[in-house]
């Protein structure tokens, strides 16, 4: 290494693509929408997904960035940089206990639980739970295996309207319950 240059550790690498990619507008928006997260720097899920490529892909790392749960970047990226075949049901249980907003249900949901073998029994099991965040994270992974089987999603979604009483998770079943419908009409 010449003089003069500095050496960013894996994370320093990944704060710093943060923030040369942050966007005041977003992140005020999300600040004043009501984002739990006290640092927002305001990047979309492309921009996210982009910097996870270039990162290092390792469970310490995204460990790491999954416990940094004051920036809401860090929680984004960090399903994007597990392996998946070392993400077992309990690590998953164990990220979804600590979710703190949709957003971050969502992105989970996508990038890794919907890619993993037990993913349609862990949404089965999160229909039961009594933490609203749980059952909304299991109404998404069941949305994002949709494809897999429809009529079942359907069933998965009448059940939620019939007993659900948080609205963000009424509207994602009444949402699901309608995809369902509209693809079985298209059989």
């Amino acid at each position: 290494m010449d003089k003069g240059e500095t050496s960013f550790s894996d994370m320093q690498t990944v704060k710093r693509n943060f923030f040369a990619m942050r966007n005041g507008v977003i992140a005020d928006t999300l600040r004043r929408s009501g984002s739990p997260f006290r640092i927002i720097f305001g990047l979309n899920l492309p921009q996210i997904s982009e910097i996870a490529l270039k990162s290092p892909h390792s469970r310490e790392m995204a460990e790491s960035l999954w416990a940094n749960k004051t920036t809401r970047e860090s929680m984004l990226i960090a399903p994007m940089l597990v392996k998946q075949e070392d993400f077992t049901i309990d690590d998953a249980r164990r990220w979804i206990a600590d979710i703190p907003a949709e957003e971050v249900a969502d992105v989970l949901c996508l990038k890794l639980l919907k890619h993993l073998g037990y993913a349609a029994s862990l949404a089965d099991e999160l229909a039961g739970s009594s933490d609203r965040m749980a059952r909304y994270t299991g109404l998404r992974l069941k949305f994002n295996l949709l494809n897999i089987d429809v009529r079942d999603a359907l069933r998965y979604a009448e059940k939620a309207l019939s007993s659900e009483t948080d609205k963000r998770c009424i509207t994602l079943a009444a949402q699901l319950k309608d995809e369902c419908l509209w693809m079985l009409e298209e059989e």
